[in-house]
């Protein structure tokens, strides 16, 4: 399947709501901005970002003139200890902005502020963004539902994201996967399962090797991997299921291998299980949190009519759960969803407590 029979060519950029902008509010996420992603596009000039291997990276350094560019690097730093600090200006003398990149590819074209510590050289960086609400509903499903917490701010029309760090999935893919052993490349597989099910689960769509990325983690004598998505863009927009299912993505394609090579049927289903499982925990969990986001997300627009109608169809023929074909909106199709999933967990928890009752008399 190519990718433009799997994707659309275009996503619009859905403005936030009121309901949630009261979200925001509430959870500490919509805060004062001294800058605006307008601001930034005010640039003199800019030149071309190329990797070590002298490859065009998509990404071009802008400048401004000198008149800006204090103004602009004292409100990025604003920005900076607002996201990873108290918001006061006590660390504005040790950072320094080192570069301001821009991208023009794909639909959130972003900005990326590299940030310095000057008493150290530690540097990391940051996003700025348009705000757009479904990638803030797939933002804030993210912190809640996977087993990541991410940072991130919203003020009127410009969203800041903090940056996550990990080896871009299409890199690990092409130059770090065949030399890894074959424990590694097992629980690579078994990765990919779980991170396929989260992502169908949340309708977080086109998990593109590139926009995920895979973090080495080094435990005892041994390396265990994790897939950590990156781009939220496409939350709840495509109309085909396939869509929000990593594996059928061409670019996923070696992934997909490595699970049929070193998985039988057996495992595959158990890691799906277990991701389910933990996912409807954390909805449990997250209950009141996650009732609010969905409430906002069930009266938003953030997708077309003709995307509504054929997702819930398609799912309905996955799930055979029929209310999916009363949504109406795609904030009632995630919550239909999210509820499915919590009503089975807590179906078999249910079955297996009055087995175990049956068993003990």
């Amino acid at each position: 399947m190519t990718q433009q029979r799997l994707m659309s060519k275009k996503k619009p950029s859905f403005p936030v709501s009121k309901k949630l902008d009261t979200f925001l509010e509430l959870y500490n996420r919509k805060i004062e901005l001294p800058i605006f992603y307008e601001d930034l596009l005010r640039f003199a000039g800019s030149i071309v970002v190329y990797d070590d291997n002298g490859e065009d990276t998509l990404w071009v350094r802008v400048y401004y003139s000198d008149s800006e560019r204090k103004e602009i690097d004292l409100s990025l730093k604003k920005v900076y200890s607002t996201l990873h600090s108290d918001g006061t200006d006590h660390i504005f003398e040790y950072l320094n902005i080192d570069a301001v990149d821009y991208c023009t590819f794909g639909n959130s074209k972003p900005f990326r502020i590299k940030v310095r510590n000057i008493l150290n050289e530690n540097f990391t960086y940051f996003y700025v963004k348009k705000a757009d609400a479904s990638r803030i509903y797939g933002l804030e499903l993210e912190h809640m539902l996977s087993p990541y917490n991410l940072n991130y701010l919203v003020f009127k029309d410009t969203l800041i994201e903090e940056h996550i760090a990990g080896i871009p999935g299409d890199i690990f893919i092409k130059n770090m996967l065949p030399q890894c052993t074959d424990s590694e490349k097992s629980q690579l597989a078994k990765e990919f399962v779980k991170f396929n099910e989260r992502s169908m689960i949340q309708l977080l769509g086109d998990m593109r090797s590139y926009n995920y990325v895979i973090i080495p983690i080094h435990d005892f004598d041994h390396v265990v991997y994790r897939i950590r998505a990156i781009d939220f863009d496409q939350q709840c927009f495509e109309g085909k299921l396939n869509v929000y299912r990593p594996q059928f993505f061409k670019e996923n394609l070696k992934m997909v291998e490595l699970v049929s090579s070193k998985l039988l049927e057996n495992s595959i289903e158990q890691y799906k299980v277990e991701e389910r499982s933990i996912i409807a925990k954390r909805i449990i969990s997250a209950n009141k949190r996650i009732t609010r986001l969905v409430n906002a997300c069930k009266i938003d627009k953030i997708s077309l009519p003709e995307n509504v109608e054929r997702l819930k169809m398609e799912i309905f023929e996955f799930t055979h759960d029929i209310n999916f074909k009363k949504c109406k909106t795609m904030g009632e199709i995630l919550n239909l969803t999210l509820d499915f999933v919590k009503r089975n967990y807590e179906n078999v928890t249910m079955k297996q407590i009055i087995d175990n009752k049956i068993n003990l008399k």
